[in-house]
């Protein structure tokens, strides 16, 4: 360590790399998150902290610092940390604890989605609020048309996520602001998935598209309470299933 690294090291605090063993395993990028989880649990860090240098944790891991730093690089794509030129990487989200029946990757994956999910919500509120009172005649029976398309993909255990991007663009246009859109879009890709993820499978959040034949037909009816409550439900049930992932569900993992 540097003796700037020892400054910043509270009096009578260990060094949180010294809870990190050597890794000794084919999987190494899976290992040194988990490992990281748990240095960060066991050393106490929380929100502001900082984690020690990549070289550091290289070097107590026995990894090359690629390998660190692809790490990193996707605990920064979920927003767990952030990384600031010349003064080091710092945790912005809590790290859920290492023990539990889901995969620590999952589960902070999962912790990233419920904090989308936040900004989610208002937006979707507020979207579904303007496009049941501002759209027109013709609008409202395309979002009518599009979600019976939408379940008949489901129901026919179809490829529908092409058919769900229409029904809720046709939803954003509707709303006559098209930022909405385009900000909603852009949370669709904010974060990236591992191709393990059970968070992009067909089958999650499958249950939340009986309440878009209630949505849809709320905008139909001009009815923003219903609509507005109908939206909430969809989001409850994905939120729910997120929930039920990171708890370790068999079924949903």
């Amino acid at each position: 360590m540097t003796p700037i690294d020892d400054l910043l090291i509270e009096p009578g605090r260990r060094d949180a790399v010294e809870y990190l063993e050597r890794i000794n395993t084919t999987t190494r990028g899976v290992a040194v998150l988990d490992a990281l989880a748990e240095m960060i649990e066991r050393a106490g860090l929380g929100v502001g902290d900082r984690i020690p240098p990549e070289l550091s944790l290289a070097e107590k891991l026995g990894v090359g610092r690629t390998t660190i730093r692809e790490a990193l690089n996707r605990w920064e794509g979920l927003g767990i940390i952030r990384r600031r030129r010349g003064a080091g990487t710092f945790l912005v989200a809590r790290v859920p604890s290492s023990r539990g029946h889901a995969p620590t990757m999952i589960r902070l994956e999962g912790e990233a989605l419920l904090r989308l999910m936040e900004v989610r919500r208002a937006l979707e509120r507020e979207v579904v609020r303007k496009a049941t009172m501002n759209a027109h005649t013709a609008q409202r029976r395309q979002i009518s048309r599009l979600c019976d398309v939408l379940i008949d993909d489901v129901d026919a255990r179809r490829p529908w996520r092409k058919a769900d991007a229409a029904f809720h663009g046709a939803i954003y246009e509707a709303s006559g602001n098209p930022m909405f859109g385009q900000i909603l879009l852009s949370l669709d890709h904010a974060l990236e998935r591992s191709a393990e993820s059970p968070f992009g499978r067909d089958g999650f959040g499958i249950a939340s598209f009986p309440p878009h034949r209630t949505l849809a037909d709320a905008i139909l009816d001009s009815d923003v309470e219903a609509a507005v409550a109908a939206i909430n439900q969809i989001l409850d049930i994905v939120e729910g299933e997120i929930r039920a992932v990171i708890a370790g569900d068999p079924s949903l993992a």
